[in-house]
């Protein structure tokens, strides 16, 4: 996702190391994508990629392509700004950002992407290009304080829609994607710092030597070279290989169960129910459900079929009350 902007030194050769790295991340980025796509396609039984876990892994995945991108800054213009590259290479992610956006606004109008990963090294880029030329320990302190920011400066005056990409307000828009300024640009600077420091120790290394030999390796490498072509293909090709495999073997049975009964045991709890009755009286009442063909119709009970629907539940509450009682 990130190593669009990453370039070979000022040499002209590539370091494919560097490419294996942003390759590798590559593949984790298109590991979660599918996922996403399993989970949201009803595949699986409920979305791991929206698990804790599972988002813990999606920042983990994100902060590497983006200190990549530091790196590649460094790298591409240490030894002075080489202006035309530069240039090309933001006018290509900033037109693949447009392109995201305006794919997601008709593909999911009500999560689109406005500020996802690419929006954010585009712009972060731009950021960072002056640090580049300046002291690593003043690039390390802004990395440090941008990465800080949204724990002290919060302020409902920034929860504005056209500020989201900031980052810096408590409210979480509903996107598909979102990766903002603060703290993610933290991490672009902590990449040019590091690149900083680690350059005059690049230079003439066995790392700065290693060559990718066997498949996977050049494969990853190859990969890691054209970043940009990988991350605009991937997600459309999964998705069209995960809609053919739905359309054949349906969603899995218990699809939505997970979330199902969190919400029906919330509401319940909610307008009085007691915590464990509600919660045996979720799991009686998707089963319930199933078993009278009311579940996962994917379009909205007609009248009759909410009176089903609400009638079983109704016993369900009932007996799970019976059940929950104390002796």
């Amino acid at each position: 996702m990130t190593t669009l902007t990453s370039s070979p030194p000022r040499s002209g050769r590539r370091i494919d190391a560097l490419d294996l790295a942003r390759g590798t991340a590559l593949a984790a980025m298109a590991a979660y994508h599918a996922l996403w796509d399993l989970g949201f396609l009803q595949l699986t039984p409920q979305n791991l990629a929206l698990t804790p876990p599972g988002r813990l892994a999606a920042h983990g995945i994100a902060g590497s392509f983006l200190l990549l991108v530091g790196v590649g800054l460094v790298l591409a213009n240490g030894d002075g700004m080489r202006g035309r590259p530069f240039a090309l290479r933001i006018a290509r992610i900033g037109g693949a950002a447009l392109l995201i956006t305006v794919a997601t606004w008709f593909a999911f109008p009500q999560s689109y992407i406005f500020f996802g990963i690419l929006h954010c090294i585009a712009v972060s880029s731009v950021l960072g290009l002056p640090f580049v030329f300046l002291p690593a320990w003043v690039t390390a302190l802004a990395a440090g304080a941008v990465l800080l920011a949204p724990h002290v400066i919060a302020h409902p005056l920034l929860d504005a829609p056209e500020l989201f990409f900031l980052g810096l307000g408590r409210t979480l828009p509903d996107t598909n994607d979102w990766v903002p300024l603060f703290p993610w640009f933290g991490l672009v600077l902590a990449g040019i710092a590091l690149a900083r420091l680690g350059r005059p120790l690049l230079a003439g290394s066995r790392l700065a030597r290693w060559r990718a030999r066997n498949r996977i390796a050049r494969g990853a490498a190859f990969a890691g070279r054209h970043s940009l072509a990988v991350y605009l293909v991937h997600q459309p090709v999964l998705l069209a290989l995960f809609t053919g495999l739905v359309t054949l073997t349906g969603p899995h049975p218990k699809a939505g169960e997970a979330s199902f009964r969190k919400d029906y045991a919330g509401h319940c709890t909610r307008t009085g129910g007691e915590i464990r009755a509600c919660r045996i009286a979720a799991r009686c009442t998707a089963d319930a459900l199933r078993r009278e063909g009311l579940w996962g119709l994917g379009q909205p009970y007609t009248a009759e079929e909410r009176a089903r629907a609400q009638n079983l539940s109704q016993h369900c509450y009932e007996a799970a009350e019976g059940t929950a009682a104390p002796p």
